[in-house]
């Protein structure tokens, strides 16, 4: 077990950007999950790929609790967790073309109408996206909410340097289809449709 503060980290200060190989003490590939839950695909991510380093968002207290307390049991390295807006994290504090990969797997839907402006996806966030990637660079979604789907593939489609790939390459899956997160797992027993989507940066 390593240290709980050494995977924890804070979000930068206003005005400042996050510095990767300060946080990792490397220049390895940056894979980002954001809403990382309890940290269950983050932690296969991490033992499967001991040669890149990933950081979880996750905003929910007890869940980010729960997870740095896993990666330290399962004294991960290359694993670091943040308490932070994910949002406006990636719009404001992440340097141009520092993520190799960005995951995202069941976002809050907000499937009230007029809490539609609170959704993840809109187009900012996908111009951040655009920009944060590195050339050649990938982002995964999974979602249950076949609307909000429809939305996050609209605003996918409109990014002029963003192609649809096969969401399912070793990138992500490693052979499966899907992450395995407890969101994808508790849905499939209850026969719940998933909808993913995976694109590059060209």
């Amino acid at each position: 077990m390593i240290a709980i503060e050494d995977i924890t980290v804070e979000p930068p200060a206003s005005g400042e950007s996050v510095d990767f190989s300060a946080m990792f003490g490397n220049t390895n590939p940056v894979e980002l999950e954001i809403g990382c839950g309890k940290g269950g695909f983050l932690l296969r991510r991490a033992q499967q790929h001991p040669e890149r380093n990933f950081l979880g968002l996750e905003w929910a207290n007890p869940y980010f609790k729960f997870a740095v307390n896993r990666m330290a049991r399962w004294g991960l390295f290359n694993v670091r967790i943040m308490r932070a807006d994910a949002k406006h994290f990636v719009i404001h504090r992440l340097p141009a073309g520092c993520l190799s990969a960005i995951h995202v797997y069941h976002p809050d839907p907000w499937p009230k109408k007029r809490h539609h402006k609170r959704r993840l996806f809109t187009q900012d966030f996908v111009e951040a996206v655009e920009r944060v990637l590195s050339p050649g660079g990938c982002m995964a979604v999974q979602t249950d909410h076949q609307e909000y789907f429809q939305q996050i593939k609209q605003v996918l489609a409109a990014a002029p340097t963003l192609e649809a790939i096969a969401f399912d390459e070793s990138l992500y899956g490693e052979g499966h289809a899907g992450p395995g997160t407890n969101f994808e797992v508790k849905y499939e027993r209850e026969g719940r449709t998933i909808y993913r989507i995976a694109v590059r940066r060209v």
